[in-house]
């Protein structure tokens, strides 16, 4: 099975509680990807899970470092997070650009998931901010200049795209609604699997010798309400993809996470 760093999917809130003449502070840290590493090691992956914090400072600078995983997940940690490490923003250190390193090791033979929410793709007020950078060529979508989320809390729902694929093969059907996503655009040398309204929800390709792809919603919610994360084909989608991303072999994945 294949080693997966997951890099994001994690945040705090800061809140300000008055009372009449009173007021005090609270904070509070979560995280976002438990469901998504239980699917993945339930198939026997081997995942490093990095939140947003962890990654600023931790993420892989070189393709050498790259080379320990076999997959690397996006998953809403903005672009400045591994822009701007705390050695270049406070101490004013030259280092490598993580977006470049991880872009030569797709082309050299890595896997690339960008899995979407508010700091994924563009994201809310365009903040997330990866159109431009070198993953732009990298992934297998193309993004708006803007803000790209497209929130549908009525939910809307993904239609399979006709000719099968081993990533979407033996996956329930048809699959839960979502309550938002990312107005994505596929390149034209990829793959669309998923379609949700006129944009596509999950694309794949390749780079160089590396595979790539996109997911257009979140892994968990919001965008992904509970109803789809607790669907049995929440499971298999990940770990299909993932299996696909780092060898193509799907076969064994299903073996494993069946």
């Amino acid at each position: 099975m294949s080693r997966v760093l997951l890099a994001g999917e994690s945040w705090s809130t800061t809140s300000i509680h008055t009372k009449g003449f009173d007021s005090f502070i609270t904070s509070l840290y979560e995280e976002g990807a438990a469901d998504f590493i239980a699917a993945l090691e339930a198939a026997g992956h081997e995942v490093t899970f990095q939140p947003n914090h962890v990654a600023a400072d931790r993420f892989p600078y070189t393709v050498e470092e790259l080379a320990a995983h076999d997959v690397v997940v996006l998953s809403d940690i903005g672009a400045n997070t591994l822009l701007v490490p705390k050695v270049v923003f406070a101490g004013g250190q030259t280092v490598p650009n993580r977006l470049r390193s991880l872009a030569e090791w797709v082309q050299a033979g890595g896997a690339l998931l960008m899995v979407g929410g508010y700091l994924s793709f563009q994201g809310i007020e365009a903040k997330a901010n990866y159109r431009g950078t070198p993953l732009a060529d990298v992934l297998p979508v193309l993004m708006e200049v803007g803000d790209d989320r497209e929130e549908t809390p009525e939910g809307s729902t993904a239609k399979v795209s006709e000719g099968g694929h081993p990533v979407t093969q033996g996956i329930p059907d048809p699959w839960p609604r979502i309550l938002g996503y990312q107005r994505l655009q596929a390149k034209a040398d990829a793959q669309v699997l998923a379609t949700v309204g006129d944009h596509p929800l999950l694309v794949v390709g390749t780079h160089g010798a590396g595979r790539v792809a996109a997911f257009a919603t979140d892994m968990g919610p919001h965008w992904l309400p509970r109803e789809f994360v607790e669907w049995p084909g929440y499971a298999r989608l990940w770990q299909q993809l993932t299996a696909w991303l780092a060898d193509g072999n799907v076969q064994e994945s299903i073996a494993v996470g069946s």
